[in-house]
């Protein structure tokens, strides 16, 4: 039988060549986005997203702070032009804070279908057009066919599928290459306008699974900082 210690190298052997082989499967050429988040960055292989790819965002209760993240990640995708499409199927959507963030409201558009079907349809359509950039979607049930369809679109044209997804999700197959848990942590001290949040990267393709940082994200200017930089600039 098998060592425990022996299984254990074997594994993680096993581990390292899979993201090479990965990392051979990208095409050159395309830089990683920012997250908009450098901490968070800082924890991915290639400093960023890489277009061509889904992002998963599985939120632990509202207010957490997963839509803001992902808007300035979508932000800084939308700056070298391209359209910025959420798949508005709950009517809860709101345009300004795309705006306040820093959006172009030219490049923004929000789609409400009527039902499920629909919505499902029409992510894979803005998926595949060459004019969209990102693509953000609240996928209420997301069976294996239906992601994998999503993952293959999106690898083909380019853009950044980012999806919102409940904390109950974690436990589900997943066919996002960045798969993201952001929860929230106890509110800053002294009335300070930021929260408090903790990023955990559940799975990263190419990378290492389980790191996590601790932000503080700063309501008014939008800022993000690491939690312990923005207690020393609270306290200089």
């Amino acid at each position: 039988m098998e060592s425990r210690p022996d299984r254990t190298i074997c594994l993680e052997d096993l581990r390292r060549r899979i993201a090479r082989l990965e990392g051979t499967r990208r095409r050159g050429g395309e830089a990683a986005v920012s997250s908009g988040c450098a901490a968070l960055d800082r924890l991915l292989p290639e400093g960023g997203f890489r277009q061509g790819t889904l992002v998963e965002w599985l939120s632990a209760g509202e207010g957490a702070g997963a839509g803001t993240l992902a808007l300035m990640a979508a932000r800084n995708v939308c700056r070298d032009g391209g359209v910025l499409v959420a798949l508005d199927h709950r009517r809860d959507f709101c345009p300004p804070a795309a705006v306040r963030l820093g959006i172009e409201l030219e490049q923004l558009v929000v789609v409400q279908a009527d039902s499920a079907a629909d919505n499902d349809w029409a992510m894979d359509q803005a998926l595949r057009s060459p004019a969209v950039a990102a693509v953000l979607a609240w996928p209420e049930k997301l069976d294996g066919r239906t992601f994998r369809r999503w993952q293959l679109a999106v690898e083909e044209c380019r853009c950044l599928g980012l999806l919102f997804r409940p904390e109950s999700a974690r436990h589900e197959p997943s066919w996002a290459d960045v798969r993201l848990l952001v929860e929230p942590l106890r509110a800053v001290a002294g009335g300070d306008s930021s929260r408090r949040l903790r990023i955990i990267v559940l799975r990263c393709r190419g990378g290492t699974d389980g790191r996590s940082v601790d932000v503080e994200l700063d309501d008014e200017t939008h800022a993000v900082h690491p939690a312990e930089e923005r207690r020393l600039q609270i306290a200089n």
